[in-house]
C-alpha cells in the first residue's frame, strides 16, 4: 500500500476499561471541518482495520472538489489497537460504545458513517443507543438479513488463515482466496491489500487481529436473526447501500427489501467485486463521493422527514 505518512495523523484513545484503541485523522486538504462538509468516519469488518480506508480516506480528502476530514478506526483486538482479554467483549453493543468514545475524542458530531460488515451493524447499534449521534450512512455490503453461506464462509477462515513468510506470498494468498469473488484485481494489488490486512514486524506479516475473534462465530447456533428493527432506526438519515456484485453476505433481494423500507435509500453494485468491496476503485469512490455531497445539499434545503 502507498501510505503516505503525511496524509494522515495517528490517534490514540483509552477506552472506559482501559484499552488503547488507534485511530487515524486523514484532514481536508483545505483544512479541517471547511466549510459546510460532513466528516467521514469508517467502521471496518470483524478482522479488519483501519488500512481497510485507506485509499478511499486519502481519495475523499483530498479531492479538488469537496475534500472532506476522514476519521477510521480499529476495534480493540484489531490493527494497533490492544486486544481484550475477554474474547466477549468483542461484541457489537461494547464496540459500538468504543466508536462513541472515539467520537467524543475528536469532537466529531453527528459524521457521515461508512459502515464495512460488521461496520455497518455497529452504526445500526449506534443509531439505538444515540440516534442523533449518526449522519448520513454508507453500508458497505451489508444489511439487516445476512446470507447463511457468507457467514459459513468468514467462520471457516477467521483465525486459521496461515501466516506468509513474504508479503509477495501474502498476495498470492489472498489472491488465491479472493479469486472467484474479485477477478479482476490484480497479483500486484494483492500485495498492496494484504498490507490492510496484515500487520508488519522487521518487514514480514504478522497477525492483524486477535485470534480470539474466531470464539465469537463459534458460538452462533444457525442463522443470524434479521435485524430489521435495528435498521428501522436508520431511516430518519439518507442512505447509500454498496452491494459486491457476487456478494455471498447481502443478497439482492435484501437491498430490494430496504429500498421498499427506506424513504431515502440510494444503491450501487460494485462490478466483479464480492464481500467486501475493496473501495479502492473510482467508480465506488466516486459514486460515495456524490451520494456525501448530494446529502449536504439536502440538508440546506428547508429540513425534510424521513420516516
Amino acid at each position: 500500500m502507498t501510505s503516505s505518512a503525511q496524509s494522515y495523523r495517528e490517534i490514540y484513545f483509552t477506552t472506559h476499561d482501559g484499552l488503547r484503541l488507534y485511530g487515524r485523522h486523514y484532514p481536508a486538504i483545505y483544512g479541517s471541518g471547511s466549510g459546510e462538509r460532513q466528516p467521514l468516519l469508517c467502521l471496518p469488518g470483524l478482522t479488519r482495520n483501519s488500512r481497510d480506508f485507506h485509499v478511499i480516506a486519502e481519495a475523499l480528502s483530498q479531492r479538488l472538489e469537496n475534500p472532506r476530514d476522514v476519521y477510521t478506526l480499529d476495534y480493540r483486538g484489531r490493527g494497533f489497537s490492544d486486544s481484550d482479554g475477554n474474547w466477549r467483549n468483542y461484541a457489537v453493543p461494547v464496540e459500538a460504545v468504543d466508536v462513541l468514545d472515539f467520537m467524543i475524542v475528536t469532537g466529531l458530531t453527528r459524521p457521515a458513517i461508512l459502515g464495512t460488515s460488521r461496520g455497518g451493524l455497529i452504526t445500526m447499534a449506534m443509531a439505538a443507543l444515540r440516534p442523533r449521534a449518526v449522519g448520513p450512512v454508507i453500508l458497505n455490503d451489508i444489511g439487516p438479513v445476512i446470507e447463511q453461506k457468507g457467514l459459513g464462509r468468514i467462520s471457516a477462515y477467521v483465525g486459521r488463515i496461515p501466516l506468509p513468510g513474504s508479503w509477495t506470498e501474502a498476495g498470492a494468498l489472498l489472491q488465491d482466496m479472493g479469486r472467484r469473488a474479485f477477478p479482476n484485481i490484480s497479483a500486484e494489488e494483492w500485495i498492496d491489500v494484504s498490507r490492510q490486512w496484515f500487520n508488519e514486524h522487521k518487514g514480514r506479516p504478522t497477525p492483524a487481529y486477535d485470534p480470539a475473534l474466531s470464539n465469537v462465530l463459534s458460538v452462533l447456533d444457525g442463522p443470524l436473526p434479521e435485524l430489521w428493527p435495528q435498521f428501522e432506526g436508520l431511516k430518519r438519515v439518507p442512505m447509500l447501500v454498496l452491494r459486491g456484485e457476487t456478494s455471498d453476505i447481502l443478497s439482492a433481494a435484501t437491498v430490494e427489501a430496504m429500498q421498499r423500507r427506506h424513504p431515502a435509500l440510494a444503491s450501487f453494485v460494485v462490478p466483479a467485486q464480492g464481500h467486501a468491496p475493496l473501495l479502492r476503485d473510482k467508480e465506488t469512490i466516486e459514486t460515495v463521493a456524490d451520494f456525501l455531497v448530494a446529502t449536504e445539499a439536502a440538508e440546506r434545503q428547508p429540513r425534510r422527514a424521513y420516516g
